[in-house]
């Protein structure tokens, strides 16, 4: 934590990349994991996708309602907070996230790409229109067009927001460091932006329980530290 602490005082554009290990340790956990009762109700890899809104419109719609109840009772943790504060102090410049939980917003986080959608945001498929999360999850899932409601999230096949990446990428490359939360930078293309900033010559820390493909690129890496504690435990040295 010393060395990240170091890091960070002496970088003048920090960035951080966020995976799914950030937000289960606010107890939510990945909706891939079999021991899920999730996966007793559906199957995710089938339901994740664009076909399946077109072709098994019924399962989907039950399967994201299942989601977002799912997630309501949950909140971010210290480490959201604490990234948000730093955010606040000028710190970090900003957060690239794969999550859709809208936790670093919850936490008070500005400047958040989220590369794969939101579950904040909820529309209609067909025309659009913006809808109320709390009629969606009581069982309201078609827009009064007829069409299916929809969250604000990128299934597989379709494509990435490209403002959203665009902004993502060029804030990694003013980065001179790049801070990896959680992620097992195994989903392509978002696992090109800690390759990106290593590359364009930021020092890159990665904070993850398992190893990942890049962890031989890194300056810095912490596989026996939950995430929370890392940022806590830094945030404390930085404070004293």
């Amino acid at each position: 934590m010393n060395k990240l602490t170091d890091l960070l005082k002496s970088s003048r554009h920090t960035v951080v990349f966020t995976g799914a290990g950030m937000s289960t340790e606010s107890g939510l956990p990945d909706f891939r994991s079999p021991s899920r009762g999730l996966w007793a109700r559906f199957n995710p890899d089938e339901l994740a996708n664009i076909d399946a809104l077109e072709t098994n419109q019924d399962e989907f719609l039950e399967f994201y309602r299942y989601r977002l109840n799912d997630i309501k009772d949950i909140s971010p943790h210290e480490g959201h907070y604490i990234l948000a504060e730093w955010e606040k102090e000028g710190l970090i410049d900003g957060i690239v996230t794969q999550n859709v939980d809208g936790f670093h917003h919850d936490a008070g986080s500005e400047n958040v790409m989220e590369i794969h959608g939101t579950f904040r945001s909820l529309y209609c498929h067909d025309c659009g229109k913006e809808q109320d999360h709390e009629a969606y999850r009581e069982g309201a899932v078609h827009c009064s067009c007829g069409g299916p409601i929809r969250p604000g999230i990128v299934l597989f096949g379709e494509t990435l927001p490209q403002d959203t990446f665009l902004k993502a990428e060029e804030i990694t490359m003013q980065a001179d460091l790049f801070i990896v939360l959680g992620s097992s930078l195994s989903v392509t293309p978002a696992n090109m932006f800690p390759m990106l900033a290593e590359q364009n010559g930021a020092n890159l820390v990665i904070v993850n329980r398992e190893p990942t493909p890049f962890d031989s690129h890194a300056t810095c890496v912490i596989q026996d530290t939950g995430i929370r504690d890392v940022l806590m435990e830094t945030n404390q040295i930085l404070k004293s």
